[in-house]
C-alpha cells in the first residue's frame, strides 16, 4: 500500500496494491496492521457504513462534535469528489479543505481523522461509498458544516445545483460552526 500525505497532512490518501489480469482484479481493502502502520497509531473501527447516491448528490459536510469519528472512505462503485475540512482550532490547517477523486477504478481510500468535517459529491451516474468509522454514530452530537461557505471556499466540480437533504442544506457556516480545540 502506498501512503500519500495530502495538503492537510493528517488526511491520508491510501493507494492499495491492485493485482489485475483478464479475470478482473484483487486488492486488500483492509489490513489492521498495515493501516495502523500507515497512520502511526492504533485505530479501532466500530462501524461500517455504505451509501448509494445518484449523480449530483452532495452529502455533508458531516462531523460529530463529541465522539468524533475517524473515517476510512472508499468508493466501490462509481466516482465521487471527496472533501475533508480541518475543524481543529489548534491546527495550522484550521479551516482548510482538501478534495480528492475516489472511484471504483482508482481504488483509492482516504483516511479522515477525528476533528474533520467530511462530505462528497457524486460525479458518476451513481456511486456506492463504503466507510469504516472509529466511533459509533451519535445523532445528538452530529453537526453539519454548510457545503458552500465562501470562507472555506470549496471548489466543488458542479455544473448544476446539487441534490441534498434538508439537513445538509441547513448546515452552519464556518464562522458559526462548533469546532474542536
Amino acid at each position: 500500500m502506498k501512503v500519500v500525505r495530502t495538503e492537510l497532512p493528517d488526511v491520508l490518501l491510501l493507494e492499495p496494491d491492485v493485482f489485475e489480469d483478464e479475470r478482473g482484479f484483487f486488492l486488500e481493502s483492509w489490513n489492521a496492521r498495515g493501516f495502523c502502520n500507515a497512520v502511526g497509531f492504533d485505530v479501532r473501527f466500530v462501524q461500517d457504513n455504505h451509501s448509494r447516491s445518484v449523480c449530483g448528490v452532495l452529502r455533508g459536510l458531516h462531523y460529530q462534535i463529541k465522539q468524533p469519528q475517524g473515517k476510512l472512505v472508499r468508493v466501490v462503485r462509481g466516482r465521487v469528489f471527496d472533501v475533508t475540512v480541518d475543524l481543529r482550532k489548534s491546527s495550522a490547517m484550521f479551516g482548510r479543505w482538501v478534495g480528492i477523486e475516489l472511484s471504483e477504478h482508482n481504488h483509492r481510500q482516504v483516511w479522515v481523522p477525528p476533528g474533520f468535517a467530511h462530505g462528497f459529491l457524486v460525479l458518476s451516474e451513481s456511486a456506492d461509498v463504503h466507510y469504516k468509522t472509529s466511533e459509533y454514530y451519535a445523532p445528538e452530537y452530529e453537526r453539519c458544516l454548510i457545503w458552500n461557505d465562501p470562507e472555506v471556499g470549496i471548489d466543488w466540480p458542479l455544473d448544476r445545483e446539487p441534490v441534498m437533504s434538508l439537513k445538509d442544506r441547513s448546515g452552519l457556516p464556518f464562522s458559526k460552526a462548533e469546532v474542536f480545540a
